[in-house]
């Protein structure tokens, strides 16, 4: 994606994303730094340089955790994008040390039983994206209660207990916290629960499979940028759709 380095408007893009989360202080500090270390060397500022300084002290990547990092990350920005159940402000890998899709949603939806499931699966999808290239995911979707699997798990949990759409008793309502503690009593619950879990992640699975060239295409930009912005995700999204429908390779 060569496009990524010739167009102006793009060489801002990494720098702006790798800025997410710092304050204007911030920003102000590390220019002052890198100005006067350029100064020094009897030169000006450089896009490198900035770069440079905002990726400092971000934790290093492997070539291979590089790769799994943008094909998990890659999966869950297709599949937020062809559901349409999101809409991806950016990807990247590596930032602050860990992968990060950003997302709104598309809030005009209805929060029907199929925008569930296409959510889940969305929160799936790094972990199906793994599965389908490499033959098995790494632990990256879980480990936390902030996790893909948790946030997954707690909708599906949801879906059974708090949002009307069981096929037994959706009329039965139990919170949160009463969900959470049946789910590891009731083998029924945890077997509907889990079933839906597989549901979704099949979506997400059919879903990249179908679409794998932009998978790649996605990933391989993380791999060499680092990041990409959510209009550049949808144009990779939209050409590979439109290749799909009129044949072309």
């Amino acid at each position: 994606m060569t496009e990524l380095f010739t167009d102006p408007r793009t060489l801002l893009r990494p720098i702006a994303l790798l800025a997410l989360g710092k304050t204007g202080a911030d920003i102000e500090r590390l220019v002052r730094d890198i100005r006067r270390t350029a100064r020094r060397s009897g030169r000006g500022i450089t896009w490198h340089d900035l770069e440079a300084g905002l990726r400092a002290g971000q934790a290093s990547m492997s070539a291979d955790l590089r790769r799994r990092a943008a094909i998990h990350e890659a999966g869950h920005a297709l599949v937020y994008t062809l559901t349409g159940i999101a809409e991806v402000q950016s990807a990247s890998i590596a930032l602050h040390g860990v992968g990060l899709v950003t997302a709104v949603p598309n809030a005009h939806l209805p929060e029907t039983e199929a925008w569930l499931m296409n959510t889940i699966a969305a929160l799936l999808a790094g972990r199906a994206a793994e599965i389908l290239v490499f033959q098995e995911p790494i632990a990256g979707a879980g480990g936390a209660d902030e996790s893909d699997l948790a946030r997954a798990t707690a909708m599906a949990l949801a879906a059974e207990t708090s949002l009307g759409f069981s096929k037994e008793q959706p009329l039965r309502y139990r919170s949160i916290a009463m969900g959470m503690q049946e789910l590891t009593m009731d083998r029924g619950l945890a077997d509907r629960v889990n079933r839906r879990l597989e549901c979704a992640e099949a979506i997400a699975h059919d879903l990249i499979q179908a679409n794998r060239l932009a998978l790649d295409e996605i990933a391989s930009g993380l791999e060499s940028v680092g990041m990409l912005a959510g209009d550049e995700v949808r144009r990779i999204v939209r050409g590979s759709v439109r290749d799909s429908e009129t044949g072309e390779p």
